[in-house]
């Protein structure tokens, strides 16, 4: 070959690979873009498809949801690779739902020839943008366009490092395309990961922490709203022996992934939900300590259920909430939320705080549990002679998954709370921190490639606009073999939009029978089923009925067991769980 370019020449793209394999990453999703074509050969040729390999989707919207989907049960970052600013616009939306969610993910994008010299008519042109991470800035941690082979091995390290580090989220990696395409006349070292590993987690100081353990002995009724905490199984355990030594309630909320044992006897209510109920003020009004462990939204939850603006007229409770949250404010996201009123506030991870609060000796007997009656204890069976709504989906569903071990991957808007029969920290993974849609097929995907290997049965729960505007990606999960079960719980209808204009109409004494318009979804009905079906999975008819549902399940279970993917449409009737 000319120019002394042969098989043995190494490639700039081949040094990055290089580097992104050294770091670990298993899995790359991506929808292919000419614009990192080098990456994508020196991962496919160089490093033979192997660590990370190559999973292709069919919307850049799918690659960083299912990035975030995997993120839910690991805990650690997938990487994802985004085709110049066509891509990363796609994606946009994505990224947000991810930054909301605090979810870790190594996004590598890519860019045309930033040497105009080097780009080709047209093309290249439209794919090239002066700041192309100016998309995303206000909802990445960190961002950088590197300009050499060697400050993109440096930008890799820090990126990984960046978003390992907690309070997680995603960072993105801008690659030159004629970087990628260079061959290299000089060797480019890539180091070993360990010496750039993330930070370790801050911790709370040692008089902190004795000022927490006092407070927390002294108060005659303490409640913990318990929030973004780890999935790790002793954390899991280590937060119920830590409320059982203090005898504190525990309040957790269906936003996150379960915190605690919706069925031990000091998780008193049901998760939390959209609605504030007057349950949930009493037990406010009742605690005089609350310790929250990073909950979503402490101000607002509080004045929602007590009526008390935190910056006005906070309550009289003691406050400690424990939250990295803050260090990543920006003036851009108001996903931070209100501005609560603290009387201790704790710069460290939740159940950093809780190793080390029961690392101190116990200096009392634990307080004795709640001899009350449980919420659990309130029927929650499916009633056959009931209308086939999504109550009596989410009770029947209830039914089946206490018998085995179920990932919900997600749940659809208006579940019923009382359904939440959660036991370990991997029963449900929780909601899409910033309200988007069509991210809940994604997912599912997600969970079900980090779960691959596992026992457990992932299942995705969504309504059907979810899957409309998500439907695609499922094709990735059949392609990969990815062991799923989707279950839509089909209204008909984008129905929360339904009961938005159905508050307008009553404000502004308008035509209620009217709040259906540009909202339904059956005329035509969707065929969901086939739809489904074209994407690789298996699927019956739809179920209009408890009877119907229990035959699917047990087809559905079948068919995952044995390593497929498989598809329920539920046509419910429209409308909201009130329980």
């Amino acid at each position: 070959m000319s120019g002394g370019v042969d098989e043995n020449t190494v490639w700039g793209s081949d040094v990055i690979a290089d580097m992104l394999q050294t770091l670990g990453y298993q899995h790359a999703v991506l929808v292919p873009g000419a614009s990192f074509r080098g990456l994508h050969d020196s991962i496919v040729n160089h490093l033979g498809n192997r660590n990370p390999n190559l999973i292709t989707c069919l919307h850049e919207n799918h690659a960083v949801s299912i990035a975030d989907g995997y993120s839910r049960v690991t805990e650690t970052p997938l990487l994802v690779i985004l085709h110049s600013n066509v891509g990363l616009m796609n994606g946009s939306m994505a990224i947000y739902n991810a930054w909301c969610d605090r979810r870790p993910m190594l996004i590598v994008g890519a860019t045309g020839p930033v040497d105009a010299h080097h780009r080709r008519p047209w093309i290249d042109w439209v794919h090239t943008s002066r700041d192309q991470a100016a998309i995303v800035r206000p909802y990445v941690k960190w961002d950088d366009q590197p300009g050499s082979i060697e400050a993109c091995v440096e930008s890799l390290l820090r990126a990984d490092q960046i978003t390992r580090a907690r309070p997680q989220g995603p960072v993105y990696v801008c690659l030159d395309a004629h970087l990628q395409e260079t061959a290299l006349r000089r060797e480019v070292a890539v180091p070993a990961a360990g010496r750039f590993g993330p930070p370790r987690t801050p911790a709370a100081p040692a008089d902190l922490v004795a000022e927490i353990e006092t407070a927390l002995l002294q108060a005659r009724q303490p409640l913990i709203l318990a929030g973004r905490v780890s999935r790790d199984v002793d954390d899991w355990q280590r937060r119920i022996s830590f409320a059982e030594r203090f005898g504190a309630q525990i309040l957790s909320s269906m936003n996150n992934a379960p915190a605690f044992p919706t069925e031990h006897p000091l998780h008193v209510l049901p998760p939390a939900g959209d609605k504030a109920t007057e349950a949930e003020g009493r037990a406010l009004a009742e605690a005089d300590l609350i310790l929250s462990l990073d909950w979503l939204d402490l101000a607002g939850f509080i004045r929602a259920r007590t009526g008390h603006s935190q910056t006005q007229k906070p309550i009289e409770a003691k406050i400690i909430h424990c939250s990295l949250d803050g260090m990543l404010t920006n003036g851009w996201s108001l996903d931070h939320q209100a501005l609560p009123a603290i009387d201790l506030s704790v710069l460290a991870h939740p159940d950093t705080l809780i190793a080390q609060l029961m690392e101190r000796p116990a200096t009392a007997p634990p307080r004795p549990r709640m001899d009350a009656p449980h919420w659990t204890e309130k029927a929650t069976k499916p009633d056959a002679g009931a209308d086939f709504d999504l109550t009596q989906l989410a009770f029947a569903l209830g039914e089946w998954s206490d018998r085995r071990e179920v990932t919900f991957a997600r749940l659809p808007i208006g579940w019923p709370q009382r359904a939440c029969r959660f036991r370990s920290p991997l029963d449900f993974l929780g909601k899409d921190g910033g309200g988007a849609v069509g991210t809940g097929p994604a997912h599912t995907v997600g969970a079900a490639l980090a779960l691959k290997d596992s026992t457990r049965l992932v299942v995705g729960v969504i309504g059907d606009g979810d899957f409309a505007m998500g439907m695609n990606a499922l094709w990735t999960a059949a392609a990969q073999k990815l062991p799923m079960m989707l279950i839509v719980a089909n209204n008909g209808s984008y129905y929360n939009d339904e009961v938005h204009q159905e508050r307008m109409a009553v404000q502004r004494h308008r035509p209620v029978e009217n709040k259906w318009i540009g909202q339904r979804l059956d005329s035509p009905p969707m065929a969901l089923c086939e739809i489904a079906k074209a994407q690789g999975f298996e699927a019956h008819a739809p179920v209009t009925d408890l009877a119907q549902l229990a035959d699917a399940l047990t087809a559905g279970e079948r068919v995952v067991r044995d390593g497929g993917c498989f598809f329920i449409d539920a046509r419910i009737k429209a409308g909201y769980s009130k329980d």
